[in-house]
């Protein structure tokens, strides 16, 4: 495990957009796992920014997402798939048949898991997996619970991931109760995984995440077991270590 230490959110995206970049130069047909949420926003403005000046070249780059909400269609504007569009994959020279996006609309949630899994290990697996943290030590949808789950599946959104995310809704009955999630060991079986915090609301859960014991009840701390794992943070995130 590798800690790097930002000043402040733009440092931290610059890093990791540093960190990606470098992937995509280096293997240009690489794999990407992606994140959404407000975190990882600066990174994807850096990355369109290298592209637009000629730096990167993500023509040949495939995407797998970590997560989406079930229940919500691709053109509803809080969707993963709208969000990834509009952020990342709208501004870069992307194959759009080479990004996948769980699908929320599949009602079957086995096959849901099964189609994504068998997408990940078609593109022969996940080379660089980008992560945020949440509040309660979640990465991707896996809530705390009693047990690590393996593969892609659905999940219960717990009541502080529901209020954590109804800032982006009209209102919290808008929020959806349920999503599709890589699983834990969909995302331990990346080559690489780099994590992104930013702001002094991480700092109690980067401590128990990764100086804590290794538990489902804080999903994240599974990353202290990874072959290859950074975590970029800014200042305050990592104010408790």
């Amino acid at each position: 495990m590798r800690i790097l230490k930002a000043k402040d959110y733009k440092e931290m995206s610059e890093m990791a957009a540093d960190i990606i970049g470098a992937q995509v130069l280096l293997k240009p047909d690489a794999v990407l796992g992606l994140a959404t949420g407000s975190t990882p926003i600066g990174t994807y403005e850096e990355l369109v920014k290298r592209y637009e000046s000629g730096r990167l070249d993500f023509s040949k780059i495939k995407t797998v997402n970590l997560d989406e909400y079930r229940g919500l269609t691709k053109d509803n504007d809080q969707s993963y798939y709208y969000f990834m569009h509009s952020h990342l994959f709208d501004h870069i020279n992307i194959d759009k048949a080479n990004t996948n996006v769980p699908d929320g609309m599949e009602p079957d949630a086995i096959k849901a898991g099964e189609d994504y899994e068998n997408i990940i290990s078609n593109f022969g697996g996940i080379d660089l997996q980008l992560l945020g943290l949440g509040n309660n030590g979640h990465i991707g949808f896996n809530e705390p619970c009693d047990e690590f789950i393996d593969k892609t599946h659905v999940v219960d959104l717990t009541q502080s991931t529901i209020e954590a995310n109804k800032r982006f809704f009209a209102s919290i009955d808008d929020v959806p109760k349920q999503a599709y999630t890589m699983g834990i060991g969909s995302i331990m079986r990346a080559k690489r995984v780099l994590m992104l915090v930013s702001g002094k609301g991480k700092a109690q859960i980067v401590k128990d995440a990764f100086f804590g014991p290794v538990t489902p009840k804080v999903p994240a701390s599974i990353l202290q077991l990874h072959n290859d794992f950074i975590l970029i943070g800014d200042a305050e995130a990592l104010s408790c270590l």
